[in-house]
C-alpha cells in the first residue's frame, strides 16, 4: 500500500486536564441526525450488534473518536441502567454536536423501528382477528426464543461464579414468588446489596476519559432530575388519581430500573401494563415478536404499547408518548454521569454492587421467560418443537433475529391451516 491509499488521519485530541482528553472537531446536527438514521435503518441484531455497528461506523469510518474513548463510553453505558446502545448513541451525538446533536442522534436511532411498531399495532387494533392469527401466534413462540437466547448468553457472562448464580436463581424464585414490578425491583435491589458486601473483583485499569462539554454542576442537575422524578412521578400519579401519569410512571421507572438491555425490561413492561387490563398478554407479546423484527433499539417495543392500548393512551400520540417516557432516564443518566464517570467507575463497591445487581436481572429475565413469555406461547408439542428450533437457529446456527422471526410468522400461519 503506498502514501496516497493510507486514510488521513485524525486530529488528535488535545487534552484539557489530567486523565481528560477534549473531543475533536465538531460536526453539525444534521450530520449526527443522518449517520443514526442510516443506522436506525440498518442496524439489526440487539444492543451488543448495535455497538459493533457503532464502532465501526464512528471509530473506524468517521473517526469520530478513538478506541479507548469508544471502550470507556461502552463502560459507562453498561454501568447504568437503561438502553446502552442508544445511551452510547446519545453520548456520541453529545460528544459531536452538543446537546441538539444527542437529541439528533437519539431521533435518527429510534424513529424507524418505533415508527414501524406503532404501525404495527395500528394493525392489530384495526383487525380483530390478527392477534388470534397463526402468524401472530409464530410471532410469540419466536419471542420464546429470543428471550431464551438472552438468558442464554447472559448467564454465561454475567453468572461465572456460585455466589452470582446463586443471586440469580433466588431473583427468579423471588420473582416468580411476588410477580410484581416491586417484586423485580427489590430482587435486583438486593442482588446489587449482596454483590457489594460479598464479590471480589480485580480492579479496573485507569483509562483517559473525554470531555463532552458537560459540566459537573450541570450532570448533577441532571441527576437530580433524574432521581426526583424516579420519586415524584409514582406519588403525583396516585394522589392525583391520574390513569395517563400512572402509565408514564411505570414506564419512566422502567427505563430508569433495568439493567442488562432491552429484553431485562419485558418483565417491568408486561407487570405495568397486563394485569391492569391496559393491554392483553397476546396482544403484548404478539408486539414483542414483531419487535424483533424491527431494527434499532428493543425499548421502543414502548411505541407499541402506547399505541395499541385503548385508553389512557392509544394511536400514534400515545405511541411517542410512552416512547418519551421510556428514553427520558436515559438521556438524564448519560448525560448527567458523563462528568463524574471515571472517578466513579473505578470504586471496588460500585464494581461490585453492580456486578450483583446484574446477576439478579438474569434471575428476573429467567423468570419472565416462563411466565409470560412460555406460558402464553407453548401450548403443543408444535409450539415447543418450532421454539426449539428457533432458538437452534439464533444460538447456533447464528441466523439473523430478523430472518428467525420471519420464519416463525411463516411457521405458525402454516400450523394454523
Amino acid at each position: 500500500m503506498n502514501a496516497s491509499q493510507l486514510p488521513a488521519p485524525e486530529s488528535p485530541a488535545q487534552p484539557i486536564a489530567d486523565g481528560v482528553v477534549a473531543p475533536g472537531s465538531k460536526g453539525t446536527v444534521l450530520e449526527v441526525f443522518l449517520a443514526f438514521l442510516r443506522l436506525g435503518l440498518t442496524s439489526f441484531g440487539g444492543p451488543v450488534a448495535h455497538l459493533g455497528y457503532f464502532r465501526a461506523e464512528f471509530v473506524e469510518r468517521r473517526k469520530w473518536l478513538d478506541d479507548k474513548s469508544y471502550a470507556d463510553l461502552v463502560a459507562l453505558c453498561q454501568f447504568l441502567p437503561g438502553p446502552a446502545s442508544s445511551q452510547v448513541g446519545i453520548a456520541l451525538g453529545l460528544g459531536r454536536a452538543g446537546g441538539f446533536g444527542a437529541v439528533a442522534a437519539w431521533l435518527g436511532f429510534t424513529l424507524p423501528s418505533a415508527i414501524a411498531l406503532i404501525a404495527f399495532a395500528a394493525g392489530v387494533t384495526q383487525w380483530a382477528g390478527l392477534s388470534q392469527s397463526g402468524a401472530v401466534h409464530g410471532l410469540k413462540v419466536a419471542a420464546v426464543a429470543v428471550v431464551a437466547q438472552a438468558v442464554w448468553g447472559m448467564a454465561k457472562s454475567l453468572c461465572p461464579d456460585r455466589l452470582r448464580a446463586g443471586v440469580a436463581i433466588t431473583a427468579a424464585l423471588a420473582v416468580l414468588a411476588v410477580p410484581t414490578a416491586a417484586g423485580q425491583i427489590a430482587a435486583i435491589v438486593v442482588g446489587g446489596i449482596v454483590g457489594r458486601w460479598r464479590l471480589r473483583l480485580g480492579p479496573l485499569p485507569a483509562v483517559q476519559h473525554r470531555d463532552y462539554g458537560v459540566s459537573k454542576v450541570t450532570g448533577a442537575a441532571l441527576l437530580g432530575l433524574f432521581m426526583l422524578l424516579l420519586a415524584v412521578l409514582p406519588t403525583l400519579a396516585a394522589a392525583m388519581h391520574s390513569p395517563a401519569l400512572s402509565v408514564m410512571a411505570s414506564f419512566y421507572q422502567s427505563g430508569a430500573l433495568v439493567f442488562g438491555g432491552g429484553h431485562v425490561v419485558l418483565p417491568l413492561l408486561q407487570t405495568g401494563v397486563v394485569p391492569s387490563g391496559l393491554v392483553s398478554n397476546d396482544v403484548f407479546l404478539a408486539g414483542y415478536g414483531a419487535a424483533q423484527a424491527v431494527p434499532g433499539p428493543l425499548f421502543t417495543f414502548a411505541a407499541y404499547l402506547g399505541a395499541v392500548m385503548s385508553s389512557p393512551f392509544g394511536g400514534w400520540t400515545g405511541g411517542l408518548a410512552l416512547l418519551l417516557a421510556i428514553f427520558l432516564p436515559a438521556f438524564l443518566l448519560v448525560v448527567g454521569a458523563l462528568p463524574y464517570w471515571e472517578a466513579l467507575r473505578q470504586r471496588d463497591g460500585v464494581q461490585r454492587a453492580m456486578a450483583g445487581a446484574n446477576a439478579a436481572v438474569v434471575g428476573v429475565l429467567g423468570a419472565a421467560l416462563y411466565d409470560p413469555v412460555w406460558t402464553s406461547a407453548i401450548h403443543a408439542k408444535a409450539d415447543f418443537g418450532l421454539a426449539l428450533a428457533a432458538f437452534g437457529l439464533l444460538v447456533h446456527a447464528r441466523l439473523s433475529p430478523v430472518l428467525v422471526v420471519f420464519l416463525c410468522a411463516v411457521a405458525g400461519w402454516v400450523l394454523a391451516r
